[in-house]
């Protein structure tokens, strides 16, 4: 039978300020594959900073081309160089830390060109990375991925609906999406209708009329309402730079991010937490250090 303990008044009110100060903590997600000097995949797990590490990137993929994983110095999968990650992978999983694959970026060749072609990308994605077991060869190793990131960024929009739709329906597969922070996206607008979107990391950075800029937070909360309110997703992120380098603009200090913008958007919509880009430059200025109390 448990006690009946009667708290006095004040240590009452600092136990539900901390309960519900726990509950309202944010994660960290971070992109990890674009700079050889950020470190290795498992000591950026064992850092303890993130929740979400998004390896960085599949730069080619559909139309019919083969396929292409780009890891920059980190490794060649062209000569089965990457499938030493497979231990690293498994150690961050073994953390409880989900690792995604993310498709896309910034440059690269790829599009989808028909529904046919999104399924034919699912099913690759599906055998080379994630729960298949179709015989295909898989440039990670055997590590199971938790699923994959569209970061699709060349305004070309067709039949990312159907690579969702069709990835759902393969099983039990992460989806997560970072769209940038004008509404709605013009590369990703489709395929976040579809509600397959577990996370959704919004990209508040080189886009000035939607981010942080010269002390004023208005535009930024602003899109952030919109986006919650528009999108069906399970959670949504504040994709912010590690530094200043990391980013042509849209940087946010740690003290205002915490401070001042944090604050006006935890309680607006499915906040889930912050995307850092990227591990490099995470390293470089300790920024998710700096945040991850207070995110």
């Amino acid at each position: 039978m448990a006690a009946n303990l009667k708290w006095p008044p004040v240590l009452a009110l600092l136990l539900v300020a901390a309960m519900v100060g726990s509950t309202s903590a944010g994660n960290i997600a971070v992109y990890w594959g674009q700079n050889g000097n950020e470190g290795t995949l498992a000591d950026t797990c064992n850092s303890g900073l993130y929740a979400y590490v998004i390896l960085a990137f599949l730069t080619t993929f559909g139309n019919g081309q083969t396929p292409v994983l780009n890891l920059a110095g980190h490794c060649d999968p062209g000569s089965g160089g990457c499938t030493g990650l497979s231990s690293d992978i498994q150690t961050c999983q073994s953390q409880g830390i989900k690792v995604l694959l993310s498709i896309g970026g910034a440059t690269g060749s790829y599009g989808l060109s028909s529904t046919d072609d999104a399924n034919s990308v699912a099913d690759y994605l599906w055998n080379s990375y994630l729960g298949g077991s179709d015989g295909s060869t898989r440039p990670l190793g055997a590590a199971v991925l938790d699923g994959v990131d569209f970061d699709i960024e060349n305004r070309q929009s067709a039949h990312y609906d159907d690579l969702a739709n069709a990835l759902k329906g393969k099983g039990s597969v992460l989806l997560s999406a970072a769209p940038q922070c004008p509404y709605p996206d013009a590369s990703l607008g489709p395929a976040l209708q579809t509600g397959q979107f577990d996370n959704v990391w919004i990209q508040f950075y080189n886009n000035p009329g939607c981010a942080y800029a010269n002390g004023d937070d208005t535009n930024l909360v602003n899109a952030w309402s919109t986006w919650t309110s528009s999108v069906t997703a399970g959670s949504f992120y504040l994709g912010v730079p590690a530094s200043t380098q990391a980013a042509g603009s849209g940087y946010i200090d740690p003290g205002t991010l915490t401070g001042t913008v944090i604050p006006a958007i935890q309680g607006v919509g499915k906040y889930g937490g912050i995307m850092v880009w990227n591990r490099f430059y995470d390293v470089q200025n300790n920024y998710s250090s700096q945040v991850k109390g207070s995110v």
